[in-house]
């Protein structure tokens, strides 16, 4: 039965891109191997949702300088380091940077299939938020920019009398505003409104 996860192996040992490969593709997996992270860059597409194991130590760029790369170019593909040397500073930075776990080799099966677990679980998290906020910048976009002002105004808290003096209208104007912004925002109370707004950051997406 194939697993909904997608795994991205990334390891310089041939014999350990091998072995992981086949163990991972018997619990149900599918797996894409990359000898080096260059070729992972050049060959790779983003799906999700997804998980790297990543090689810490490589000839041609580090796990650690690959993370920078992925965190640069915007792609949040969660990241378990493996590694059979790393440095505790190294580890440090990877976590800090946002890896989801770091395992020694040689490191337990059980220990890797529930981190691979874990980290496939984040990721279809991460893509349903995504997926949310898109849906929410869409339906944003519809607003004219006076149902955007009243939908400002609504969030900051102001009731209707005080949106329509801010505005230089009156209140049964803004109430036909706010009845617009409502169901074009698939809302139905000012509450879940203001969620949808902070959680999709479209004060910033306004100004963008």
């Amino acid at each position: 039965m194939t697993k909904v996860g997608h795994i991205y192996l990334i390891d310089d040992d041939e014999s350990m891109r091998t072995s992981l490969s086949r163990m991972l593709k018997e619990v149900g997996y599918i797996v894409e191997d990359f000898s080096s992270a260059l070729t992972f860059l050049a060959h790779s597409i983003p799906v999700s949702p997804a998980v790297i194991l990543l090689d810490m130590q490589m000839p041609d760029m580090t796990g650690i300088d690959l993370q920078e790369k992925l965190l640069q170019m915007g792609r949040k593909t969660p990241i378990i380091f493996v590694s059979g040397q790393s440095h505790p500073h190294q580890i440090v930075k990877g976590l800090k940077k946002g890896a989801l776990d770091f395992l020694f080799k040689p490191f337990n099966l059980e220990d890797l299939l529930k981190a691979v677990a874990d980290a496939v679980e984040f990721d279809k998290r991460q893509l349903k938020r995504v997926s949310k906020e898109v849906e929410t910048k869409k339906d944003y976009a519809t607003l004219t920019p006076r149902e955007k002002e009243v939908c400002f105004w609504l969030v900051k808290g102001l009731l209707n009398k005080d949106i329509a003096v801010k505005l230089g209208t009156t209140d049964a104007t803004i109430k036909v505003h706010k009845a617009r912004v409502m169901d074009k925002m698939h809302v139905e109370s000012v509450q879940t409104l203001v969620a949808k707004y902070l959680e999709s950051d479209l004060e910033n997406f306004q100004n963008s």
